[in-house]
């Protein structure tokens, strides 16, 4: 990871891991990334991918997912869009929704403050878990007070 004038030199596990989130609507973790390409690239380790996905986030090729206590995930789209979490089995997808570019400025009236971008997601059962699956137990039974 070499930086010259504010620029990194090509790697061809940086641009893999690259054509890999290009090509993928799963959204995957470092790990599922590592996990992908380590046999297709022999000499890969889950540092170098660590260290490849944070050039491809700084250089704005990809978005970093932060998911709280889960492990991160990563997007190989950057235009703004929303997602749909699978709270059961932790699929995320992406949804066909416009921007709501007007949810900025309803923020920035409010707040009186700079807003720089918003992300919105929304959580549920997915179509393959809905029929299979039990309610999760927080969810059941809940009565807001």
């Amino acid at each position: 990871m070499i930086k010259t004038n504010g620029q990194y030199r090509h790697s061809k596990q940086r641009a893999r891991i690259l054509d890999l989130l290009h090509h993928t609507k799963s959204h995957p973790t470092a790990i599922m990334i590592f996990e992908e390409l380590r046999r297709e690239i022999p000499s890969l380790s889950l540092g170098n991918v660590y260290r490849n996905l944070n050039i491809l986030v700084e250089q704005g090729l990809i978005r970093e997912l932060r998911m709280g206590s889960t492990y991160d995930r990563f997007d190989g789209i950057v235009a703004p869009h929303y997602h749909f979490i699978c709270d059961r089995c932790g699929e995320i997808s992406d949804l066909d929704l416009p921007h709501d570019e007007t949810l900025n400025n309803k923020v920035r009236a409010l707040t009186k403050g700079q807003v720089n971008y918003h992300r919105l997601e929304f959580y549920g059962a997915c179509a393959k878990c809905l029929p299979t699956q039990p309610e999760p137990a927080s969810r059941r039974g809940a009565k807001l007070i």
